[in-house]
């Protein structure tokens, strides 16, 4: 994994694997990472700190030097402090606080990321401090300027969000991931796993993370390309522009989308459901498109999701991931 780390989509395939073998993986770790993976049993890995987005060897390197000389660190002001800053900038600490290493001396990452200005500075003047060769050891200011202030006070991110930052940091989510939160609703209905689609002329429902969403000028217009993972597996699919516009609140980096399609020969071809063309997979295989459903509430009876052909419904973003689909007076799709 190590010598992959910096190619995300190979290393993602990797860690997947790894976690299918009944490896764990340790989270990053300020007090105990090392630049490459390094396995700490038969069945468990801790996790390179080098593979941190932004980080880079001689950061890293810093930053064990830092703590074999003087220890674990205590705090981020402590981390701050003791490596040496012309190999540590603000962004390095920021992706190591996205991706969780200083998780096990903070738990609140928002606090973390809103502090590390103000960790820079009492770095800064306690540098400053002790160039003045202790001249002002006995003074009250100078005890003052040494002690540490307290962290920015900050609400702790969500679920989605602290994922989200993860992802930026580490290539995908560590810790978790988006499809956790929803994965009890949405297996009420849709039931298969993407890698448990099947050979089948029969419309298939499942449900999936948006990601890696991109717009390619090709001859016939822009194609948007994405990828729809659900855990299990993942798969890329493509609509047109037309499409895209149409469903563009549905279709969002890190959003739930349920859709229905048919997987024929050796081809995973997943067609979403929206008015238009879309196609996912590789290899040859025809594709049509079925059905679109969107997360939402129904104002009378039980349910949580909108048909989008069968019911009459209006989309609009929630503002909080994802769209709301207010229906009356419709079933729930079936499994």
């Amino acid at each position: 994994m190590t010598v992959e780390m910096d190619d995300t989509d190979k290393l993602k395939i990797l860690f997947g694997d790894a976690q299918k073998m009944g490896i764990k993986f340790e989270s990053p770790d300020v007090n105990r990472g090392d630049y490459r993976f390094e396995p700490t049993s038969n069945t468990s890995v801790r996790y390179g700190l080098g593979a941190i987005k932004g980080t880079g060897q001689q950061a890293i390197a810093a930053i064990v030097a830092a703590r074999n000389d003087g220890g674990p660190f205590t705090s981020l002001y402590d981390f701050c402090v003791r490596v040496d800053r012309s190999r540590l900038n603000k962004r390095t600490v920021e992706a190591l606080i996205k991706g969780g290493a200083f998780d096990n001396l903070h738990l609140n990452r928002a606090e973390l990321l809103a502090s590390v200005d103000r960790a820079f500075e009492f770095s800064a003047a306690t540098e400053a401090n002790a160039n003045q060769g202790g001249l002002f050891d006995m003074s009250d200011s100078h005890a003052a300027s040494t002690q540490e202030p307290d962290l920015v006070e900050a609400v702790p991110f969500g679920v989605k969000a602290r994922l989200v930052l993860e992802k930026t940091a580490i290539g995908f989510y560590l810790s978790g991931h988006l499809f956790d939160e929803v994965e009890a609703e949405v297996r009420q209905f849709a039931k298969r796993k993407i890698e448990d689609l099947i050979d089948s002329r029969e419309p298939q429902l499942l449900a999936a993370i948006v990601s890696d969403l991109r717009v390619i000028n090709g001859n016939r217009g822009k194609l948007i390309i994405f990828k729809l993972d659900d855990k299990t597996d993942v798969l890329e699919a493509s609509v047109d522009e037309t499409v895209f516009n149409a469903h563009r609140n549905l279709l969002k980096d890190d959003e739930l989308v349920i859709v229905q399609g048919t997987l024929q020969g050796r081809v995973r071809a997943l067609w979403p459901s929206f008015q238009g063309h879309a196609g996912v997979g590789s290899g040859d295989g025809a594709l049509q498109v079925r059905q679109v459903f969107a997360r939402g509430r129904q104002r009378h009876g039980a349910g949580h999701f909108a048909h989008g052909e069968r019911l009459s419904a209006t989309f609009r973003n929630d503002g909080a991931g994802g769209a709301e689909a207010w229906f009356t007076g419709a079933p729930e799709p079936a499994a």
